[in-house]
């Protein structure tokens, strides 16, 4: 069975909102992030699918595809992986390898969790996600945790009280500043 992992950018204090101007795209930052991008690599390359919701796959797809001069091999990935988005709104996704999933998240989600192949990763769609964690379909949490501490914004955890213990499997830091904790949901 394939890991369903969710990767977050963070704060400290966990929020994954963005809107606060607290996070940037690999590789629009000054800091070195060579290690950083080579994780991103890494994970890309032990993934073969990306979920998303449909707001987060919506800006995606105008921001990503549009890149020309990406060091970071994010749009490249993005571009080549395939990707599924949940929406019930949504008939065309206007973005090569796309599918839209509408209808019964869990079925879905359980079957391509049951296909063979490598890692499906969701990153951003907090509502997706949450939805996922209530369902206790997430195997494994991957968050960036950045350190920066913004008071407000949607944390990746509101409600979620059916979490259980997780367990430490990485802490990797970068010199950015910007620590990767890996946990796993299957004790």
């Amino acid at each position: 069975m394939r890991t369903l992992a969710v990767t977050e950018n963070i704060t400290l204090d966990g929020v994954i909102d963005a809107t606060e101007g607290w996070f940037a795209p690999a590789g629009e930052e000054n800091a070195d992030q060579s290690d950083l991008n080579e994780a991103l690599r890494q994970q890309a390359a032990a993934a073969d699918a990306v979920l998303l919701g449909r707001v987060t796959f919506e800006e995606m797809r105008g921001f990503w595809p549009l890149q020309t001069n990406d060091e970071t091999g994010v749009t490249e990935y993005l571009n080549t992986v395939e990707k599924y988005v949940v929406s019930s709104t949504m008939t065309g996704p206007q973005w090569q390898r796309s599918t839209v999933l509408a209808g019964d998240v869990e079925d879905h989600v359980r079957e391509l969790k049951g296909r063979e192949g490598r890692d499906v990763v969701v990153t951003g769609s907090i509502t997706l996600v949450r939805e996922l964690i209530a369902l206790g379909l997430v195997d494994e949490y991957r968050l960036f945790v950045y350190p920066v501490v913004v008071g407000r914004g949607a944390r990746l955890f509101d409600d979620a009280t059916d979490v259980g213990k997780l367990r430490l499997v990485e802490c990797r830091p970068f010199r950015s500043g910007v620590v990767l904790t890996r946990y796993s949901a299957n004790e």
